[in-house]
Formats: C-alpha cells, structure tokens, sequence
C-alpha cells in the first residue's frame, strides 16, 4: 500500500502482496534491470530510471517490487499508477520529492496532455536538486516513441538510465508457469504446459490467472492437471 503521508493514503492504489522481486519470472537480458531497480529502491542509484515495454509485459509488476522492497527497507514509497489520471489530479506531483522513492507506471497514458507532461517535468527538475530521492518511471515506449508534446520532458527522461524489458522465450515461460504451479503444490508436465501457452493469450499475468483458476477447480474435483481436464474447465 502507498503509505507515509496524507497525500499518499488519499491516492486509492494499494500494492498486491505478491509482486516482488523474489516472485518475479526474469526473461534472459532483463538481470541488469532487476539490479538496477533494486539498487534505486534502495537508494543507491544516482540517476532517475525509464523502463518501457508492451502491455502486460511485467513493467507494472516491477514497479510494485521496487515499491515493496522500498517499504521493506522502512524508505517512503509512492506508486502512481496513470492509467487512473483522469481520477486524480496533477497537483499529486507537487511535494513529492520529499520522497526517497516514486514509481511512475503507465506514464504514455498523458502523452499529449500538457498539464499533466509539465507536472512531470517540474517534477523531474525538483528531483534532480534532492539527494534522497529516487524516480522510476514506466512506460509502453521509449521517451522518444511514447507521444509526449514537452519536448523538455523528453530530454529529461533521457537523462536518466533507461532500460528496454526484453520478453520471456516460450521456454521461459514454461518454468515459470511450473515453478508458479509448484508452489500451489501442482504439477504442471511440459506438455500440459505447452498446451496452455498455444491455446490462452502468452502474457504471463493471464497465464497465472488461468492456472490460479484452474488450481482452484482441481481442488474442488480432485483431479489432477490433464489436457482433457483443462478443456473441461475452460471450455476449450
């Protein structure tokens, strides 16, 4: 949960327990990232940090274990998620470079609005003259593909490091989805697997959504993880 603050506790997120770094699948290419958002939850790193990468890639899931190792280590945390920017207001940036940690997610979501681009913007620069306070941002695009009208905002965004979120290989996904059904006491075959990641959409939130929900069925008919089984339950 956001939390430390009455600016924060009136901004309705709260962080979902399981989101972490230790809960989160790593494709190949991405280790230098994990590292480098740990290090700015910690406080460590100097320079602000943009990641980009599709929907439902994982952007959203690192930025919550960035705030939950934040909190962890007792730093004050905010996460703002902007896909909900037409609930809240601009005047939310203002002050919180008192912070040491926030997390920016979804930030192409006011590409265009020039109000809500300027308070980012503003915010940047009052960051850049604090000693403890640490800037993730998340986006769908690099800074310069993302559609923001401030070309000052930009500039800014390249200031700091930025990072591409390289997608998980099939394989990859696999054991993820076993290592999820492992800890929910399943097994879950190479081939049952594989059905799922040809038959359901390939991101792994919706995969874990189908195996959560299909967890749940083998509980209530006390049937083991099978093809046949799985049409049954998802009507395939």
């Amino acid at each position: 949960m956001t939390q430390n603050s009455p600016r924060q506790l009136s901004l309705p997120v709260y962080l979902p327990d399981d989101e972490t770094f230790q809960s989160y699948y790593p494709a190949s290419g991405n280790d230098e990232l994990i590292q480098k958002l740990q290090a700015s939850a910690e406080g460590k790193l100097t320079s602000s940090l943009y990641v980009y990468g599709p929907e439902k890639s994982g952007r959203t899931h690192l930025m919550h274990a960035a705030c939950a190792h934040a909190n962890d280590l007792e730093r004050r945390t905010l996460y703002i998620p902007l896909g909900i920017h037409a609930s809240i207001s601009p005047a939310l940036f203002e002050g919180l470079e008192s912070l040491e940690l926030i997390c920016i997610d979804d930030v192409e979501a006011i590409a265009g609005h020039p109000v809500w681009e300027e308070a980012i913007f503003h915010l940047y620069n009052r960051i850049a003259e604090q000693q403890d306070c640490r800037l993730i941002v998340s986006g769908n695009a690099s800074p310069s593909e993302a559609g923001f009208s401030l070309p000052d905002l930009v500039s800014r965004m390249q200031w700091g490091l930025i990072y591409q979120l390289q997608p998980m290989a099939d394989d990859e996904k696999l054991a993820a989805l076993q290592r999820r059904a492992a800890m929910r006491g399943l097994q879950l075959s190479d081939e049952v697997g594989r059905f799922l990641l040809t038959r359901m959409a390939r991101d792994l939130r919706t995969l874990f959504d189908v195996l959560d929900k299909l967890d749940k069925a083998s509980m209530v008919h006390q049937r083991k993880l099978t093809i046949p089984f799985i049409k049954e339950m998802l009507r395939l």
